[in-house]
This record gives C-alpha cells, structure tokens and sequence, in this order.
C-alpha cells in the first residue's frame, strides 16, 4: 500500500522530486515517473502469490535505489514543498531505509524473519520434499 502511495505522487508531481535526484542520474524526471509505475506495479503485484516474490524483490532493490536521492535531501537540505527540511524528518528516514527494504522481502514472503515460520515462496514444497 504505502509503495502505491509514493509511486502516485511520483506521477502526480514528478517536478517535486527533481531537486532531490543526484545529478549523476541520467534523464531524472524520467526515472521519476518510471519508479513511480514501478512502485505502483510492485505494490498491485505483491497481491498476487505468482508475482509476490519477484515484486518483494524488486520493491526491495528499489529501496536501496533511492537512498541516494534521500541522502541529498538530507545532506542538502533540499526544500521539498510539503515535506519538513529538518533532522527530525532526515534522520528517521534515513535510518528507515533498511526497514523498508526488509518489509519489501517480508511482504514478497522472501524472509520470514524474525517473525518464524510463515508460508515462504516454495518453504512448503521443499518441506514436504516436493520438488
């Protein structure tokens, strides 16, 4: 749900992200609006038990993707209307990341940790020696 969410507002205003995109990043509005329908297509997929683990994936390496754009707007301070410019939001973020990337896998049932066992993407054929 919450990756539909971000993948909307990168197509509904792809000019407020700009500031935020390092400069290396070639064509960055472009790639705002495709991570955007990437996001929205990971979030719709993880519905799906045939594409869950692939979206979960994918979600997941989007994650470490942008962490670079959100160092920028934190290191910078880069003003972004609606969003606060202050270590306060920064630093949580920041620190957030990796959870993000380990609710992708969770939501992608490619980990179960820590919460035990939970229906893994092929756990329940390699327990019952299907193969």
């Amino acid at each position: 749900m919450l990756y539909g969410l971000v993948g909307a507002v990168h197509l509904a205003a792809p000019d407020r992200l700009m500031p935020i995109m390092p400069g290396w990043v070639p064509a960055p509005r472009l790639v705002i609006l495709l991570t955007g329908l990437c996001e929205i297509a990971g979030a719709l997929a993880l519905m799906s038990p045939r594409l869950r683990r692939a979206a979960g994936i994918g979600l997941a390496l989007y994650a470490i993707c942008v962490v670079p754009a959100n160092i920028k707007h934190a290191i910078e301070n880069v003003p972004v209307a609606g969003l606060p410019r202050s270590w306060w939001y920064h630093g949580p973020r920041l620190a957030f990341q990796p959870v993000l990337v380990w609710a992708a896998l969770y939501a992608g049932c490619v980990l179960d940790w820590p919460f035990g066992r939970r229906p893994v993407a092929g756990r329940a054929e390699r327990d019952a020696g299907i193969r």
